[in-house]
């Protein structure tokens, strides 16, 4: 899909032509642009339109490139369909009298810059059009990492009221092992996608932090811009923070799937815990029952008319005591 965007607002798709690209096109936006799409942009700006292998490439060369007349970018940057999170690759060619911007995916920040000129803003430059562009691509991924400590501390909430959250509702038993097992996935599934997510946050504010100097220093250059150093600062300033946040938040996951795997640990101790108990409960129960099962001749008991009522009195009583000592000492 081609979008047009002039010094003024938009381009109609009737003054743009089924196959041609006018002049005062200062943004010229594609989002999964078709080869003949892609065609007339290349003859309407005199640059060629990368691919999406070619945006892929993960090389600082392939990302970062010095063209003729202006300059090639790419970077990943995420987005979320559903309730999955994709990488897609996203590229720009910013030259002294455009901007093309190459896209396979429907991002946010594209649909605010819109309206923000539509609404008046500035755009009357490739430049200052890239510039609105990277700050809303930051703001986008701020709110991104925003919601992601929101979801972290709800999520370190279930973890660390794990007990209470696990039990059936009105009531002070411990929840039935089937249902702490799946509790216990929930919050392990729960963690690795968030940390999913933050991964490819931080690939994307990788890209844009590369990018962000190479064309502050590239402007006066080769776009032969100016005034814009302080813009560019703030961007660079604000990805500073994002990712000082987003090194935070990685921490935390790290820190909630130890605690995780921490409670995980105590669910089979205590498996173990109740096995041991019930083989040392079993053990003195066995060797009372195997010594009055030989057969030897002469046997004291055998001829005994309480024999019977005695081996089973000791049998239990055998099988009692250490509950009872286990219980006292609080081992279940």
């Amino acid at each position: 899909m081609l979008s047009l965007h002039g010094p003024e607002g938009a381009l109609a798709p009737s003054e743009a032509g089924a196959a041609a690209v006018p002049t005062q096109a200062v943004w010229i936006d594609l989002n999964d642009p078709t080869p003949e799409e892609a065609r007339a942009v290349e003859e309407a700006t005199g640059v060629r339109v990368p691919s999406r292998k070619a945006l892929s490439e993960v090389e600082s060369s392939s990302r970062l490139r010095r063209l003729k007349n202006g300059l090639s970018l790419s970077t990943p940057m995420i987005t979320f369909e559903s309730t999955d999170s994709v990488l897609n690759p996203l590229g720009f060619v910013l030259t002294k009298d455009h901007l093309v911007t190459v896209r396979f995916h429907e991002l946010r920040a594209f649909a605010e810059v819109r309206k923000r000129v539509h609404e008046g803003e500035e755009a009357k430059t490739g430049i200052a059009v890239f510039l609105l562009l990277m700050e809303e691509l930051v703001d986008s991924l701020a709110d991104s990492l925003e919601d992601m400590g929101a979801e972290l501390d709800r999520l370190s909430t279930r973890i660390f009221d794990f007990d209470v959250r696990a039990r059936p509702a009105k009531s002070d038993e411990a929840a039935p092992p089937r249902r702490r097992d799946l509790a216990l996935r929930r919050i392990l599934r729960g963690i690795a996608r968030r940390g999913k997510v933050l991964g490819k946050i931080r690939a994307s504010l990788l890209g844009l932090e590369r990018i962000v100097p190479f064309v502050a220093g590239a402007c006066e250059q080769v776009l032969a811009q100016e005034e814009t150093d302080a813009r560019f600062e703030t961007i660079r300033r604000d990805i500073e923070s994002l990712d000082e946040f987003e090194t935070r938040l990685s921490e935390n996951v790290q820190f909630l799937l130890d605690a995780a795997l921490g409670l995980i640990n105590i669910e089979q101790n205590n498996v173990f815990r109740v096995l041991t108990v019930v083989s040392v409960v079993g053990v003195p129960p066995t060797l009372i029952a195997s010594m009055y099962g030989m057969n030897f001749k002469h046997m004291p008991e055998l001829d005994w008319a309480y024999g019977y009522p005695y081996a089973l009195s000791l049998i239990l009583a055998s099988a009692i005591i250490p509950i009872v000592v286990f219980r006292i000492k609080g081992w279940f």
